[in-house]
This record gives C-alpha cells, structure tokens and sequence, in this order.
C-alpha cells in the first residue's frame, strides 16, 4: 500500500469533526472514552478515521439528543459490538421514556407553582406582602424552632 492510500480513503479529525457536526475536541473526547476506535495514523502522523466514524458519531449525537448519557451510550454501543441482538436497548428505552414522564410531572408541577406566584403577584420569596401568597416561607417561618442558644465549651 502507498503512504498516500490510507489518506485516500481515511478522514483526517478536522474532516470527521465538520461531517459530524461536532467540534474537534468532542471527536477526542469520544476516543479517549472509547466511544469511537482510536484512528490509524497516516504516515505524516495525522490522525486517520474510516469514513463510518462520522456515521457512529451521528448515532452517538442522536443518542444524546434521546437523552441518553454518554456513559448510557457508550454500554448501548457495547452490547450492540457484541454482534447478537439483545434487549438492552428498547428496555433502556423504556426507561428513559419513564424518567422523562416523570420528569414532565415534575416540570408541570412546577409550572403550576410559578403560576400561582405570578397569579398572586408574589413580590419576595422571604417577606411577600401579596394576600394569597402560595410560597410557603411565612409557614416554615412559623414552625421553625426559636434561635438555638449556643453551647457552653
């Protein structure tokens, strides 16, 4: 094989990066995490990737955007290098789809909070003088304990 061959048909990082749509220190970052395989060097030294690491990276990046964590992904990627089908993924899948729900519960309760507080022209979170003021501080205010006297030593 010619020196030049591998750089005929191989990605240098700045090539992969602009494909992918990620910036340089992201394509190093999936490597050292073995996300992606460490590239052969092309004979000047340059890092040379096969064509399909953009596509891996795409699947990464998309991965991502499900909300799956890079750590979550990087095992995803595992079980699929296996070479055998496995549930792992559509059960990931489910998972995620049930921390997202109760993430949006969590997100509409509170968007229904912050709309009382705007409905009842909430003015301070401490000393609102608003008359059906939802914030609990004049509550917690009233049960907390008197102050704590300090102890002798």
């Amino acid at each position: 094989m010619r020196p030049y061959d591998i750089e005929e048909r191989y990605l240098r990082t700045g090539q992969v990066a602009a494909r992918a749509g990620v910036n340089i220190q992201t394509l190093r970052y999936y490597e050292r995490r073995g996300l992606i395989a460490e590239p052969r060097r092309s004979s000047g030294g340059h890092r040379a990737y096969p064509p399909e690491t953009v596509a891996l990276i795409k699947v990464i990046k998309a991965a991502q955007a499900l909300g799956f964590t890079l750590e979550e992904v990087a095992e995803l990627l595992e079980a699929g290098r296996r070479g055998h089908p496995t549930p792992d993924l559509r059960e990931r899948a489910k998972a995620k789809l049930a921390e997202i729900d109760r993430k949006i519960a969590d997100l509409d309760t509170m968007r229904d909070a912050l709309g009382r507080v705007v409905a009842a022209r909430c003015t301070s979170l401490t000393h609102c003088a608003c008359p059906d003021c939802p914030l609990p501080y004049a509550e917690l205010a009233a049960e907390a304990p008197g102050p704590v006297a300090p102890v002798a030593g």
